[in-house]
């Protein structure tokens, strides 16, 4: 059964912090919708997310997997954006509360004169329960498919908060290709590594991020949003002042750096050696 709910927000823009629908009942759980009208960090466009709330009061290993669109109407019900008519379903638990999309309308377009009339959005959401688990075993190991690939429902938390939701950040690859899920693998470790507190990561560590980062980006990811991220925990970590020992540690890191160095320059020789 599809369930629908109609959301008008007036004077929009003059909106500028996470706004939230009142709390609603389907399946068994509690559910909002959220808004960021400036959007979030990274991000230039209207984001929306679906929540599972108040989930004390849910059981272990509880789950629901569900369908849901998001629709986007000015106050004279033209439609504005449709978010994707995806058939698989999504799994919400304990590990994953939202999904969502943080790339809706241009923020530029909704800032346009008479773009919103009355300055009223609507926004219509249509959501289909397809499982209900009320109680089992912990979901934080159970496998999902993450853009062709399997991992872990607590690392999905990770990726979601890491990896900008753009087609531009991602490749193309069909599910069977092993090898590109492989690098999706390291694309992750990489994430995990810096996300991690600036002051416990070395330069070294940093260097040898932007090696493995450089080879996924000749296999076709477009990641600069990760150069960045690592130029700037660079940056910290340069920063950072001397203390007892510290001095030894810059020194270590630069002889690891230059390790690392020669050893792309090596497998990049044996390449060159082998396609001559």
């Amino acid at each position: 059964m599809e369930h629908t709910l109609s959301w008008v927000i007036e004077n929009f823009s003059e909106k500028n912090d996470v706004i939230r629908t009142a709390d609603f009942s389907i399946s068994g759980c509690e559910w909002c919708v959220c808004v960021h009208p400036k959007g979030t960090a990274g991000s230039d466009h209207l984001c929306l997310y679906l929540h599972v709330v108040n989930t004390d009061s849910l059981s272990l290993g509880w789950k629901r997997r569900a369908s849901y669109c998001f629709v986007l109407l000015n106050q004279s019900g033209k439609e504005l954006f449709r978010s994707a008519e995806d058939s698989r379903c999504t799994l919400f638990c304990s590990e994953i509360l939202s999904w969502g999309y943080n790339k809706t309308l241009p923020l530029s377009k909704l800032q346009e004169k008479g773009f919103l009339k009355k300055n009223k959005l609507t926004i219509k959401i249509y959501i289909k329960v397809l499982e209900v688990v009320h109680q089992g075993k912990s979901t934080e190991n159970e496998m999902l498919d993450y853009r062709g690939f399997q991992i872990p429902a607590s690392q999905i938390v990770l990726l979601n908060k890491n990896v900008p939701y753009d087609p531009n950040h991602s490749v193309d690859f069909e599910p069977e290709n092993q090898a590109v899920k492989t690098k999706y693998r390291n694309l992750l470790r990489i994430v995990e590594t810096l996300s991690k507190p600036p002051q416990s990561l070395s330069l070294a560590q940093l260097c040898k991020a932007q090696s493995e980062v450089n080879a996924l980006e000749e296999a076709g990811f477009k990641l600069d949003w990760l150069n960045s991220k690592i130029e700037e925990l660079s940056l910290e970590c340069k920063k950072e002042p001397l203390s007892d020992g510290s001095r030894v540690r810059q020194l270590e890191d630069r002889v690891n750096n230059v390790e690392l160095t020669l050893w792309d320059l090596k497998v990049e020789l044996d390449k060159e050696k082998i396609l001559s």
